[in-house]
């Protein structure tokens, strides 16, 4: 089992809570209630960013895989 700092852990789950802030700021600006109903969804940066904070959130950063 891999140990992990609390520093390191706190800056993935730190830019996790800012990118989720960021996709909420978006779908309220668009009055949507998810990404998939944007016409951008599939070219959208920021989803795209979005998406590698969660992978990182959970893999810390680790590439390969990572366990639940």
């Amino acid at each position: 089992m891999q140990t992990i700092n609390s520093a390191e852990m706190d800056k993935f789950e730190l830019y996790l809570d800012e990118m989720i802030e960021k996709v909420q700021n978006c779908q309220k600006s668009k009055t949507l209630n998810s990404c998939s109903s944007c016409e951008e969804y599939l070219r959208c940066e920021l989803r795209s960013e979005y998406v590698k904070a969660v992978y990182n959130s959970m893999s810390k950063g680790d590439t390969g895989g990572f366990e639940f």
